[in-house]
């Protein structure tokens, strides 16, 4: 279950015309800009499995979220291979599960008050996540109750698995919250 945190909106438009330094530097996404909602490390760093998997947001734009995790042997099942063991599955679905979270929010005319709650999570394995890994989540539907989403999460082997989410969701004005289920 995704708990509804405060996410707002910021203001981060500049008129400044863009140059080959700006765009350069638009290319590595910064914690506090890359997303327009800095209040997602706050989210993270309050949410103890996010924080422990270090989770970050590399993008974030309405409909659309890259979320990455670098690796890190205490994520390896033991497996005893040669090279990297693969990382357990129960994280590979918590990237897509928590991709798909933020993808949504992106949704929300207030981001800060949204509420949503996972109610399907479906994750098919494609071949063992191994390295570095990132889960890209796109909005298939963001109705005025249900959300939809794909996803799909790739590792230093290639693509590892995709996953579908469906949530229930709580926006504001709609005479019920997450907490009156």
């Amino acid at each position: 279950m995704q708990d509804p945190e405060d996410l707002t909106d910021a203001d981060d438009a500049t008129d400044a015309p863009e140059t080959e330094a700006t765009a350069d530097a638009a290319d590595v996404p910064d914690a506090d800009d890359a997303t327009g909602w800095p209040e997602w490390a706050s989210f993270v760093d309050s949410h103890g499995y996010l924080s422990w998997l270090d989770v970050r947001v590399e993008s974030l734009e309405e409909g659309r979220a890259i979320l990455a995790i670098d690796h890190d042997e205490e994520f390896e099942n033991p497996v005893g291979s040669d090279g990297y063991d693969p990382i357990h599955g129960g994280i590979v679905a918590t990237l897509i599960d928590t991709a798909s979270a933020f993808a949504l929010r992106s949704t929300f005319d207030d981001p800060s008050g949204a509420g949503l709650t996972t109610t399907d999570l479906n994750v098919s394995y494609l071949r063992p996540a191994t390295g570095d890994l990132r889960a890209e989540a796109e909005v298939v539907r963001a109705g005025k109750t249900s959300g939809v989403t794909q996803v799909s999460v790739t590792g230093a082997d290639g693509e590892a698995a995709v996953g579908r989410t469906t949530y229930r969701l709580f926006r504001s004005g709609g005479g019920e919250s997450a907490g009156d289920r």
